[in-house]
C-alpha cells in the first residue's frame, strides 16, 4: 500500500543544508498499522507528511498503492489524498464555525456523498457522540473533539490513515479511550493505519514500530501489544 525508495528531506540553511531524512526505504502493507517512534527532531512529522503527499521529497519517492507521488503535481496529489487518505492530528484540524455534524459531513460533502448527514451521524454515534452533534468544537472536550476527529478521518472510508501524535493533547484516561476507538474502526473498516507517536502504550498497539533517529531508520519491532496488556512475541531488528 505504501513504499518508500531513497526517501531524503534536505532543508537550506544560512551555513549550508540540514538533512531531516537520509535514505529512508519502508514498505507497509494494506491493512498493516504502523508507528513512527524516536526521541523529538528525529524525524517522525516529515516523515509522515512525505507519506502522505502533504510534502515534496528532495530525493527518492513514495509510492501510494503503486502510484509514484513524485510523478505527480500538487492537484495530482491532492487528488489522491481525497480519494484515498484520511488524517487525525494532535490539535484536531476541527473547523470552529461548523458543529461537530458538520464538521463530520465537510468531506463527505466534497466528495459527493449523497447521504453525507446521514452517514456523519451515524459515525458521531459510533464514537459516542450521538447528544452532541450540533455542538461547536469550543463547546466539546479535548477527548471530545478528537473523537469527531476521528469520525470525520473514517467517515469518507479512507485506504490510508494517517495520525500525528492522536492522543498528544489528551488525558491518560482519555487517550486510552481515544485509542481503543481508533484501532476498533480501523479493525472493522480494515484500513492501512500509519502513525507518529511519542506514547508506548499507542505504539504496542500496532503490528510494526519503525524507529527514527537523526532522521535515519535504525530499527524495526514487530509483534503488538494487545488491550489486556499481554504482548506477543517482538523482534527487534537493525536496519
Amino acid at each position: 500500500m505504501i513504499r518508500t525508495e531513497n526517501l531524503r528531506k534536505r532543508v537550506p540553511l544560512a551555513e549550508g543544508e540540514l538533512e531531516i531524512l537520509k535514505g529512508i526505504d519502508i514498505e507497509i502493507k494494506a491493512r498493516e498499522s504502523v508507528a513512527i517512534i524516536g526521541a523529538s527532531g528525529s524525524g517522525k512529522s516529515t516523515l509522515l507528511g512525505l507519506l502522505a503527499g502533504l510534502d515534496v521529497a528532495s530525493e527518492g519517492d513514495v509510492w501510494i498503492d503503486g502510484v509514484s507521488l513524485a510523478g505527480l503535481d500538487e492537484d495530482q496529489r491532492a487528488l489522491l489524498r481525497a480519494e484515498k487518505i484520511g488524517f487525525v492530528f494532535q490539535s484536531f484540524q476541527l473547523l470552529p464555525s461548523l458543529t461537530a455534524l458538520e464538521n463530520v459531513m465537510l468531506p463527505l460533502e466534497l466528495h459527493g456523498v449523497a447521504n453525507a448527514k446521514t452517514l456523519a451521524r451515524n459515525f458521531l454515534e459510533r464514537v459516542g457522540l450521538a447528544e452532541r452533534t450540533d455542538h461547536y468544537p469550543n463547546q466539546l472536550s479535548g477527548g471530545e473533539q478528537q473523537r469527531v476527529a476521528i469520525a470525520r478521518a473514517f467517515a469518507a472510508e479512507p485506504a490510508i490513515l494517517f495520525a500525528d501524535e492522536p492522543t498528544g493533547n489528551l488525558d491518560t484516561a482519555t487517550g486510552a479511550h481515544v485509542i481503543d476507538l481508533l484501532f476498533e474502526i480501523n479493525r472493522e473498516q480494515g484500513t492501512t493505519l500509519v502513525l507518529v507517536t511519542h506514547e508506548q502504550r499507542l505504539a504496542d498497539r500496532c503490528d510494526r514500530r519503525l524507529r527514527l533517529h537523526g532522521g535515519a531508520l535504525v530499527g524495526e519491532e514487530s509483534g503488538h501489544v494487545s488491550r489486556d496488556g499481554h504482548s506477543g512475541t517482538p523482534h527487534l531488528r537493525g536496519v
